[in-house]
């Protein structure tokens, strides 16, 4: 697992999840963080492209459609990519780290820690084995080669994440 610091850095090309009980959290620290923005994705800004062009009825299947097109073909391309999720879904992270595992992209998580009047009762329970399987090390079987899990201070200290090399130190 990886801690906090002023700014993440993730190698060119990889898969970034971030993941939250909260979709206004979720959104608003992936729109202030991330430094690369055509490298964000996600599920509300493909339903925004689709509507009015794809019937209502088909708009969620067209939606992830989409945007699994989009991060396999921006991963196959060795584009750095982050998707926010949209929800706690285990099938969901596994279906992105599949295609990036296609593309033999490394992948990273980010479980966003939100307060605890923002978690749904639905969504109580996949928090907690989310967070669960974070902290017992588990996410490394579901794909995942980092995971890190942001909550109180340390979401405020975050203020980029990057997807270059790391400075040499010559």
């Amino acid at each position: 697992m990886l801690r906090p610091a002023e700014e993440l850095r993730y190698s060119p090309g990889s898969l970034l999840l971030i993941a939250s009980a909260s979709e206004t959290d979720r959104e608003r620290l992936a729109d202030r963080v991330i430094e690369q923005k055509g490298a964000l994705l996600t599920t509300g800004k493909v339903r925004t492209l689709l509507q009015g062009r794809v019937p209502d009825e088909e708009i969620d299947a067209k939606t992830a459609e989409l945007l699994d097109a989009a991060v396999a073909k921006r991963l196959g391309a060795n584009e750095s990519t982050v998707v926010v999720a949209k929800g706690l879904d285990p099938e969901e992270r596994d279906r992105f780290a599949r295609i990036a595992a296609e593309a033999k992209r490394p992948r990273h998580l980010i479980l966003l820690e939100t307060a605890r009047d923002q978690v749904s009762e639905d969504d109580l329970g996949p928090v907690n084995e989310l967070r669960r399987r974070l902290d017992a090390g588990e996410l490394g079987a579901e794909g995942f080669d980092t995971a890190l899990r942001l909550g109180g201070d340390s979401i405020g200290e975050l203020k980029r994440i990057v997807f270059r090399p790391a400075p040499r130190d010559d």
